[in-house]
């Protein structure tokens, strides 16, 4: 009995302290992962030598992962089946095939032969008399019949050439269409996003940005926090200020310093740059009371993090997203 009590009472103190360490973690600043990098977003940044590990995916973003391209069928599988066969063709060539055949038939079945019911000679020119008419018919309603199913180009012989010719590469080129769009069947491809280069003085602005940004949240700044970073942040940082607000805190932040620092990734997308940089840098970070300024919680003095910056081509960098670094 008294072991039981015993197991019973380290389980219950187990539980609190769970619960314990669960509240304390609540106080703290909660370090986002966040923001928008462009069609990068939804991918890691590489590792760098100051951020060797895979930096925590965004999970809060106002950027819509791409929907996928729906694969256009290809020509074949759109088409309507052939018919199959001759006689199963629609229309007055079928109807005129099929009734020489159905006589001819009839004629076997009667005991008269496939020209059973013709008496002499004369019989005999009349029915190729009748299968000239018929076959003169059959071939100008083929005719027809052909020149219906030909789509009508509206560009000349030279764009009909050059639509053919694209048939053609279409046929040779993207023959796993079929399969389920494997071969592309001409849907829209993204467009590559290309390299660039950053310069020494980018850097400079980078670290003088981290100096920036920072103090700004620690002084609850919108104002100065707005025209350095982009509209998106800016809102994750003012609901970050609303939480400490509620909660009767504030969260300090002084004395910013970059340790150490490197280029992940560059690029280019339409009018828009960015650069994904990794940095590790000491802080003073500590979250008071809102009305007394006693001492919270004494947050970690250093971080690296993963932090994108975005300008539009020729203006100035501002921040667009930011990755904790496990």
């Amino acid at each position: 009995m008294r072991r039981t009590y015993i197991r019973a009472l380290f389980a219950f103190m187990a539980v609190a302290a769970t619960f314990a360490m669960v509240a304390i973690e609540a106080d703290a600043r909660p370090r986002i992962s966040a923001g928008s990098r462009g069609t990068r977003t939804f991918s890691a940044p590489p590792p760098t030598a100051t951020a060797p590990n895979a930096a925590r995916p965004i999970d809060r973003t106002m950027t819509q992962p791409g929907a996928a391209t729906a694969a256009r069928p290809s020509s074949a599988a759109a088409a309507a089946p052939a018919a199959g066969g001759f006689f199963n063709r629609p229309g007055i060539l079928g109807g005129l095939a099929a009734g020489f055949l159905g006589a001819g038939l009839f004629g076997l079945l009667a005991g008269h032969g496939l020209a059973g019911g013709l008496g002499g000679i004369t019989s005999f020119l009349g029915l190729l008399l009748q299968i000239g008419i018929v076959a003169l018919v059959a071939m100008l309603a083929w005719r027809w019949w052909q020149s219906r199913s030909q789509p009508a180009y509206a560009g000349g012989p030279a764009m009909r050439e050059r639509e053919q010719g694209d048939n053609n590469s279409r046929m040779s080129l993207g023959g796993l269409g079929s399969l389920g769009g494997l071969g592309g069947g001409g849907a829209p491809q993204p467009t590559a996003d290309v390299p660039i280069e950053v310069k020494p003085e980018d850097f400079d602005t980078f670290e003088r940005l981290l100096g920036e940004i920072q103090t700004a949240y620690g002084a609850e700044d919108l104002n100065a926090l707005r025209p350095r970073v982009t509209p998106e942040m800016l809102s994750y940082y003012a609901e970050e200020l609303g939480h400490n607000a509620t909660n009767g805190d504030i969260n300090q932040m002084s004395d910013i310093k970059l340790l150490q620092g490197d280029l992940a990734e560059a690029w280019r997308e339409g009018n828009d740059e960015y650069a994904t940089v990794a940095m590790r840098y000491s802080i003073n970070d500590r979250l008071v009371d809102r009305k007394d300024g006693r001492l919270i919680e004494q947050l970690p003095s250093e971080v690296t993090e993963q932090w994108t910056f975005r300008r539009a081509v020729g203006g100035n960098w501002i921040l667009s997203a930011v990755q904790q670094n496990d």
